[in-house]
């Protein structure tokens, strides 16, 4: 079956492979598997050894967002999210509900936010003390500029929390170069082709120790995180993770860098997009993105016009063609979301693309 979702991805056979042992989560071995782990991360994000640190959180994207609001936005603090897409939408109620002020700035869901956007909500209210934002947009395919935003939040002395979940290792980022940024966020099941189960934010640690307090959950607090790792070890974890996950994140992290490292990876995923967006186009299905807007991540189509499609019935079709795609959409107008990311490759993609010719054949025959 050839997965074609935005995470969890379609992963290599040395990656499932490495789930097939029982782990002891205290075992030295494994420490010492978790601790390298945490380095390479704080490399890849081109973080300061001594300046930046890997803060883990098991389970979802959505866990270590919440962790990052949470420590690093004070309670009844103002946020300030460009709100153009359903993960926004989902980091505005994280925040609400965990008592932050969420100021949001309105932009269409079909182009990424820029520092022109941000810029005027920060200057007009000095109150807001943060700038939090998703990079890689999976509910339409855009992407939000993460280097020219953070210019604009240092230059207006404000902090930024960035969720890079489903950009992490494809999209830039550099974290020496953006002391403004308190901490980034992603999972390892996305960009860099590992197993789903494990958050992380790449932290600086002035920061996280500053705003021990802040976050009004334990399990959610990574200047506790921090602080455990600084008693108990590198390799130590709070509680109990998913550690065939880690040892499988180890052997993606190998296979990244055999790869070429975000540069490669990044070229990889645009000619991965590229013929998914080209053979789309050439079926006569609309693209909900204009080519310019278009990232490298996710692809997502209008639906057929057609008063006879049905998604579900659909998915289900090309499933038996051997794709599988997502069976539900989050942008404003119904749409097909199509990934582009994982252990795949163009010719994967050209072979996606026949076989969802086929599949709307088989749910929209012509007439006879």
């Amino acid at each position: 079956m050839l997965l074609l979702i935005p995470g969890p991805v379609q992963t290599r056979p040395e990656v499932r492979a490495a789930m097939a042992q029982d782990i002891a989560p205290w075992d030295r071995d494994f420490q010492s598997v978790y601790a390298r782990v945490r380095e390479r991360v704080v490399g890849i994000a081109h973080g300061t050894p001594g300046v930046h640190a890997t803060l883990p959180i098991q389970g979802a994207g959505h866990f270590v967002t919440e962790a990052v609001l949470r420590t690093f936005v004070p309670a009844g603090s103002k946020v300030l999210i460009p709100m153009n897409g359903a993960y926004a939408q989902r980091m505005a109620r994280l925040a609400r509900e965990a008592g932050r002020e969420v100021v949001p700035v309105a932009l269409p869901d079909t182009r990424g936010a820029t520092a022109e956007d941000i810029l005027p909500v920060l200057e007009s209210d000095p109150s807001i003390g943060t700038v939090a934002f998703v990079y890689n947009e999976t509910g339409s395919g855009i992407v939000n500029d993460a280097e020219g935003i953070g210019a604009a939040v240092r230059k207006a002395g404000r902090r930024m929390v960035l969720d890079a979940v489903s950009a992490f290792g494809a999209l830039p980022f550099r974290m020496d170069e953006h002391p403004e940024c308190d901490a980034l966020v992603f999972t390892s099941g996305k960009c860099l082709e590992g197993m789903p189960g494990m958050g992380f934010a790449v932290a600086r640690i002035d920061r996280a120790e500053a705003c021990a307090g802040n976050a009004g959950s334990w399990s959610f607090d990574l200047s506790d995180v921090l602080a455990h790792a600084r008693r108990s070890g590198w390799g130590s974890i709070r509680f109990t993770p998913p550690v065939q996950a880690i040892a499988a994140f180890d052997v993606a992290l190998d296979l990244y860098e055999a790869e070429g490292g975000q540069a490669a990876r990044l070229a990889r995923y645009r000619a991965n997009t590229d013929a998914l967006y080209d053979g789309i186009v050439a079926l006569g299905l609309r693209p909900y993105l204009a080519r310019e807007h278009q990232g490298p991540v996710i692809v997502t189509v209008h639906q057929p016009a057609d008063p006879r499609f049905d998604l579900m019935t659909f998915v289900e079709a090309l499933k038996r063609r051997g794709v599988l795609i997502s069976n539900f959409y989050n942008t404003v107008a119904p749409t097909m979301r199509i990934g582009a990311i994982g252990a795949i490759t163009p010719e994967d993609m050209r072979r996606a693309v026949q076989a969802i010719g086929a599949a709307l054949q088989d749910v929209l025959p012509k007439a006879a």
